[in-house]
């Protein structure tokens, strides 16, 4: 029997990769990756020219990403249906071979895998291989530490509402917006509300050839989204 063995990839500079994944996806036997239909999938960009010649790969392509509102309950039943059915395929793989699942960022942060490995830990073996967060790569980016002292950093996703971003911005002393996208407008109303847009950084494709980093103020009405937004704390230093 094999297992299912799911590696962070880390922020998207393979060289921030951890020694073991690289290692797992050198020698994988079948790898298995999220994408959106008709595109390469960033965890798959990530691994080029990683993986072994005689691999079998198995793209995992989401029915649905923006088309359909995450409140929708069709968005809900049709998502779970997808990852049903993967669960199955991945499994069914087991039964022979060791399969590797490729996760951006670190798995168990907000991550799509978590959604099957809910699904597969009672069935057979999963290993998970931590990684570094995307976030982490961003904030380094913007050449400033994010916490100081006492300072509580506070992690959100720009999908929430309105008046609670704009709670949790006032409640906090750093900040990290995620998935951004079209709810840039809104995270910027959040954090002019909470008076803090003026010391909000937006970083885009952290870690990356193409990386980006801007202050908040100056970003345009349109991010990719997977932009992180972020608000760096002052607390207490010796």
């Amino acid at each position: 029997m094999g297992k299912v063995i799911c590696v962070g990839l880390g922020p998207g500079d393979r060289e921030l990769m951890s020694v073991k994944s690289d290692r797992l996806i050198r020698t994988a036997t079948h790898v298995a990756y999220f994408r959106k239909e008709g595109r390469q999938g960033q965890a798959r960009r990530i691994v080029e020219g990683m993986l072994p010649d005689a691999v079998t790969e198995h793209a995992m392509e989401y029915p649905v990403t923006t088309e359909i509102h995450f409140s929708d309950p069709e968005y809900n039943r049709v998502l779970a249906e997808f990852y049903d059915d993967w669960a199955d395929r991945l499994h069914a793989l087991t039964s022979t071979d060791d399969v590797v699942v490729l996760c951006e960022g670190d798995p168990f942060f907000y991550g799509s895998f978590m959604h099957l490995y809910t699904r597969l830990k009672p069935r057979c073996d999963v290993d998970v291989i931590p990684a570094i967060t995307g976030m982490s790569g961003c904030w380094t980016a913007t050449g400033q530490p994010i916490t100081w002292g006492d300072d509580v950093l506070t992690v959100c996703m720009a999908t929430l509402p309105e008046d609670e971003l704009t709670r949790r911005a006032k409640d906090s002393d750093a900040l990290v917006f995620m998935k951004i996208g079209r709810n840039l407008l809104k995270v910027k109303r959040a954090l002019e509300a909470a008076g803090k847009l003026q010391d909000a950084w937006l970083v885009e494709r952290g870690t990356m050839p193409d990386q980006t980093v801007q202050k908040l103020t100056e970003v345009g009405d349109t991010v990719p989204y997977f932009s992180i937004a972020i608000v760096h704390g002052n607390g207490r230093r010796p």
